[in-house]
């Protein structure tokens, strides 16, 4: 009991911080009377922090060996690393369009892009009560947005919903149907390759995210390096505020290994899905956030919507459905440890 308990501790400790310091980052206005706009050197902070954490989680935490590499999985390992350097900027964009809280909101509705997928390209069915959650959710994330108080303030529609709020909903699907493909991808890479772990999975796919961010911040036509740099350079505080955000993201992997390990995925799930609800309560709270009476109902149907489904599949663990995604994770987390 007392290590479960310091399991969930450390998720919420980690991940509430990650997601609460993840805003600040995003939305602060620092000494120079700028915001960090630099996401795609945010992510190759946040995958190479996240390889050193995993090494030295596995190898020297745990002892194991480091996964020995061979062209096939270097070349596994660099297909997932393309797929969350390029998922996770679409969700960064989206924060031009709609705030942070809807943003958190939306990522709830992972289920959403998965079942679309499944649907249109392989044909598959669904059980009742799983259109049941993807309406509460679908219907919970846009009444968010159009009863925004904010609407009424700047003389827009009743609705409060505009096209680029819309926009904004469409890169966050992006990112979450970019999300679900790199998860699948992951589970094949470690279903055919038994000597793959969730733990070398998080040192080597960080590893060639890096790499390719990297690479792709050295193109000289391409002056994000630069001026993230030079904004650092002039603000000493964003830099603290990155490396706490990178260095919670991290951690709170290794948290979300040994609990999936030892205690199942429903457990897991139960306490990722409490914790994006206090990431938005902490939010609305630490940041003056402003909600409508019919926003904080939305919230609710949303989270209504998720612990239905953990309820379902905890009542009915050998459901014959394509499995539902973790519901809180950051982008390149993996869910699976040996």
């Amino acid at each position: 009991m007392l290590n479960l308990a310091f399991n969930i501790i450390g998720v919420y400790v980690c991940f509430l911080t990650w997601g609460l310091t993840q805003e600040k980052v995003t939305s602060t206005v620092y000494g120079n009377g700028e915001k960090f706009k630099y996401f795609i050197f945010l992510n190759l902070v946040q995958a190479i922090i996240a390889a050193i954490v995993g090494y030295v989680y596995s190898v020297i935490l745990l002892r194991e060996k480091l996964l020995k590499l061979n062209s096939s999985r270097i070349k596994n390992f660099f297909k997932v690393g393309l797929m969350s350097a390029v998922a996770s900027p679409f969700g960064y964009a989206s924060l031009k369009h709609i705030d942070y809280l809807t943003l958190t909101l939306a990522k709830s509705s992972k289920l959403i892009p998965v079942m679309v997928m499944h649907k249109f390209l392989y044909r598959r069915t669904f059980p009742t009560y799983k259109y049941i959650v993807v309406s509460a959710i679908t219907l919970g994330v846009f009444g968010f947005m159009a009863l925004s108080p904010k609407s009424s303030s700047k003389g827009s529609s009743s609705q409060g919903l505009s096209l680029g709020n819309l926009f904004g909903l469409l890169l966050v699907f992006i990112n979450l149907s970019l999300d679900g493909a790199l998860n699948s991808s992951q589970d094949d890479i470690i279903e055919k390759d038994k000597q793959i772990n969730g733990r070398s999975m998080m040192i080597y796919m960080n590893l060639s995210t890096a790499i390719l961010l990297l690479l792709y911040l050295l193109n000289p036509y391409n002056p994000e390096l630069a001026n993230a740099l030079s904004f650092l350079a002039n603000n000493h505080l964003a830099i603290w505020d990155i490396l706490i955000f990178a260095l919670c993201g991290s951690i709170g992997q290794c948290f979300i290994f040994h609990m999936l390990g030892k205690y199942g995925s429903l457990t897991l799930v139960t306490v990722t899905v409490t914790r994006k609800l206090f990431t938005m309560l902490l939010s609305v709270f630490l940041y003056n956030h402003t909600l409508s009476l019919g926003q904080w109902l939305s919230i609710a149907l949303v989270f209504s919507a998720i612990i239905f489904e953990v309820y379902i599949k905890m009542s009915s663990p050998k459901t014959a459905s394509p499995p539902i995604p973790d519901l809180s994770l950051p982008s390149n987390d993996k869910k699976k440890a040996s």
